[in-house]
């Protein structure tokens, strides 16, 4: 189930203005992950007892498009060979999906959460940018899938993937992170080519938290940017908590200077 909101957080830079303008999210290559085992590592695979080399060898036999040398092999093989053949093949099969996935595929990631210290840190700009707040509902985020933590690498299970053609555990993979990244709290989409970009309706966009370094010109030039194309969207200005270790975000109203002035305020 999806959280009620989601966020992203951004530095300001070039690419980040240019995404905003275009509602629009940017979708990278994994091999640019400042952690080397996301999306890049090839897990274990569990050892599969007798009955269940018999029941891969069932399944590709009965198989119409099991190729005449294959099926050759499967008949005439016997069981703690097959095994070592099946473990084999599985194997060279992950490290190519793995490899072809850095190459190819593109992946933008966001947080359940908008005030955490060592996102901002990483991915804001180190206080310096922003974050934007998603309303999941309004928006296309049907196949976003949350991140699993775990101390250990993936295990998995040789029949499911071979002999019933269930790539959920593969697919799982791209969505497992170590336990150590758990503050982040993250949901990840997939898109088949990476250096893409996702458009996004404006009411999807309900809030932008400002990060409690960014400079007053950056501030406006994210808050002209969204007033031209969103109206509902509500601004967030973060300060350092003088009581606790926190970024602690007021709500603000943004007016550009000629409204100001048109009003009489300046």
């Amino acid at each position: 189930m999806l959280p009620p909101r989601l966020y992203k957080y951004e530095p300001f830079t070039t690419r980040s203005l240019e995404n905003l303008k275009a509602q629009s999210i940017y979708f990278g290559p994994p091999s640019a992950f400042n952690d080397p085992y996301d999306c890049a590592f090839v897990p274990n695979i569990r050892r599969p007892t007798n009955d269940e080399v018999e029941a891969i060898r069932a399944a590709y036999l009965r198989a119409p498009e099991t190729p005449p040398i294959a099926r050759a092999q499967f008949e005439g093989t016997g069981t703690d060979e097959l095994r070592e053949i099946l473990l084999r093949s599985a194997r060279s099969a992950l490290e190519s999906s793995v490899k072809a996935f850095l190459a190819r595929r593109g992946v933008t990631c966001f947080s359940e959460q908008c005030d955490d210290l060592l996102m901002w840190s990483h991915y804001g700009g180190r206080y310096q940018g922003f974050c934007l707040e998603f309303d999941p509902a309004k928006g296309n985020f049907g196949r976003i899938q949350k991140v699993a933590y775990s101390n250990e690498l993936p295990l998995l299970d040789l029949v499911p993937l071979l002999a019933s053609d269930n790539y959920e555990q593969v697919l799982s993979l791209f969505t497992t992170k170590a336990e150590a990244w758990r503050y982040e709290a993250e949901w990840r989409a997939v898109h088949a080519e990476a250096g893409t970009l996702y458009g996004y309706p404006s009411e999807c966009l309900e809030g932008v938290y400002f990060g409690p370094d960014i400079s007053d010109h950056a501030l406006e030039i994210v808050c002209l940017i969204l007033k031209g194309q969103n109206e509902t969207v509500r601004f967030w200005k973060g300060r350092r908590s003088s009581t606790t270790f926190k970024v602690e975000f007021e709500s603000f109203t943004y007016m550009s200077y000629m409204e100001a002035r048109k009003a009489g305020l300046r």
